[in-house]
């Protein structure tokens, strides 16, 4: 029996754990590459207070942090999390696993397009992790499509590695930050603006893309030979669905300023929440604030 369970091996479910042992709490954590944190994803991280590197350098010393803090460490998938008298049960693919609370912090994963020959090129030149993949098109032509920090990072990353890169994106201006704009203006990397990708094409690889351009109402035909997609997160949360833990429309877990959910015992933090801006340092500050939650669950300690 443990006091917290934490799903998940990203920044939110990483702090989580440690604020969690810290506090004195039986504590494991549960972390997989189904799906893989996106900060392992980052090439760069610039706009975490006090730290500059890779996104696997930031979380390989998180999760160091958790384990000295005294939090368990589980390299396993959790299935399927049911209530008990006790509490919850979390099943595994090899075990079972009792907790008093539950914090999740499943995060997300790629949103994909939905266009025709998405699916069918996957790991043939359709890619959702520059960082990946990108080693294997140095020297070639690739696509970033969207408009955000993670598609503008991507391309940069592609940029600097010698990928001949440019990005499209359905608007007329970039939802990134502006530091990171500017540094994508500044490496010369051409925007296709107001154009969404239409479909995905070639024979046993991606070898063009039909763009369509919705101010001049016309199609282009690019040869490319990678389509890296990088716009949004689709939440991870079907593993809360039958504990009758309240989503929105979206499927992200509702959550209130102390990261409850409507389900006692039960707390979110992370990406898998609607948070209004997804970055490391705010999952890590949901992650805090659930563990004293739970906490206060727990031990029925107000303070």
């Amino acid at each position: 029996m443990y006091d917290v369970i934490v799903i998940g091996g990203g920044p939110a479910g990483l702090t989580a754990a440690m604020y969690s042992a810290r506090y004195g709490l039986k504590t494991i954590f549960f972390e997989t590459v189904d799906p893989v944190s996106q900060l392992s994803l980052a090439p760069k991280i610039e706009n975490y207070p006090g730290f500059e590197g890779s996104g696997m350098e930031l979380l390989n010393k998180m999760k160091e942090q958790a384990i000295k803090a005294g939090a368990e460490s589980m390299f396993e998938k959790v299935n399927t999390v049911i209530k008990s008298n006790n509490g919850f049960v979390v099943k595994t693919e090899s075990g079972e696993y009792e907790a008093k609370a539950i914090i999740v912090a499943t995060g997300g994963k790629h949103r994909e397009l939905g266009v025709e020959g998405e699916k069918e090129f996957v790991g043939k030149g359709v890619s959702y992790c520059a960082t990946c993949d990108g080693f294997f098109f140095k020297g070639k032509k690739v696509a970033v499509i969207g408009g955000g920090n993670a598609a503008v990072a991507e391309a940069i990353y592609l940029k600097d590695i010698g990928c001949n890169v440019f990005l499209i994106h359905r608007r007329d201006e970039l939802r990134a930050d502006k530091v990171m704009q500017d540094t994508l203006f500044s490496k010369k990397i051409p925007v296709i603006w107001n154009s969404v990708v239409k479909r995905i094409e070639g024979r046993n690889k991606v070898e063009r893309i039909v763009v369509y351009n919705k101010v001049e109402d016309k199609e282009e035909i690019i040869n490319v030979d990678a389509v890296f997609i990088a716009i949004g997160l689709q939440p991870i949360t079907e593993i809360v669905k039958d504990l009758g833990v309240k989503r929105d429309s979206r499927g992200y877990i509702i959550v209130d300023r102390e990261q409850k959910t409507n389900v006692d015992g039960i707390f979110a933090a992370g990406d898998c929440c609607d948070n209004p801006l997804n970055q490391v340092v705010t999952a890590c500050g949901s992650g805090a604030v659930a563990a004293r939650s739970a906490y206060k669950f727990v031990t029925g300690v107000e303070f």
